[in-house]
């Protein structure tokens, strides 16, 4: 969520500054409440009403791991998940594992033995069951009837 302009911010102050209550400047220019008295404190005790800059001060616990990760799939690329996790010896979440390896440009792509024989579509899908238990006619594709 993006923070909201400057403009807004010295409008809603110059609102308050003026005397409106704090809901109806919250009204008047579509805002929270909350929002309005947090920025206005926020002004009283240091004197910004700037939108502060988002950080993200996370490490990811794999990253003492990406030159393993990489050497590992490198040499065997058909690894699972869960297999380098066990070679590994970390006790992480399959998820964070797959971040870990995404952020190194590798996918896990399984290839099922025999693929797929055609395209998605109308083809494939079963009949429903008439009565007996028997499949039903198929419903008439339209054209000549011979």
């Amino acid at each position: 969520m993006r923070p909201y302009s400057m403009d807004l911010r010295v409008r809603v102050l110059a609102a308050i500054d003026a005397g409106d209550p704090t809901a109806e400047v919250a009204e008047a220019f579509t805002v929270s409440p909350a929002w309005v008295r947090r920025l206005v404190q926020r002004r009283r005790r240091t004197g910004e009403v700037e939108p502060r800059t988002a950080k993200d001060t996370r490490v990811p616990k794999l990253a003492a791991h990406l030159p393993r990760i990489r050497e590992l799939l490198t040499a065997t690329p058909d690894m699972t998940p869960a297999e380098l996790r066990v070679e590994l010896r970390v006790a992480v979440a399959l998820s964070t594992l797959w971040a870990a390896v995404r952020s190194l440009g590798y996918t896990f792509k399984e290839s099922h033995p025999g693929g797929r024989a055609g395209p998605a579509g109308r083809a494939g899908r079963p009949r429903r069951l008439a009565a007996g238990g028997r499949p039903g006619p198929r419903p008439d594709p339209g054209g000549v009837r011979g």
